[in-house]
């Protein structure tokens, strides 16, 4: 089980990437920042980084302002 954002849970699935589990949860904000089990990651590492079992996934959308 995967928890994003502390409030939803997704069924763990091997092989599962940031990406695809921003895609899955329709993140298309143009700043995103993921923090991975306390981990921030860079943009680099979505592509290729394994979310494991258990995982505590936090995704962050910036917005600007003034």
């Amino acid at each position: 089980m995967i928890r994003v954002n502390n409030r939803d849970e997704i069924e763990w699935q091997e092989g599962l990437t940031v990406s695809v589990l921003l895609e899955r949860f329709r993140y298309t904000y143009p700043h995103i920042i993921v923090v991975l089990n306390g981990e921030v990651l860079s943009d680099e590492e979505y592509e290729s980084r394994v979310i494991p079992d258990g995982a505590d996934v936090r995704v962050i959308h910036l917005i600007a302002g003034g």
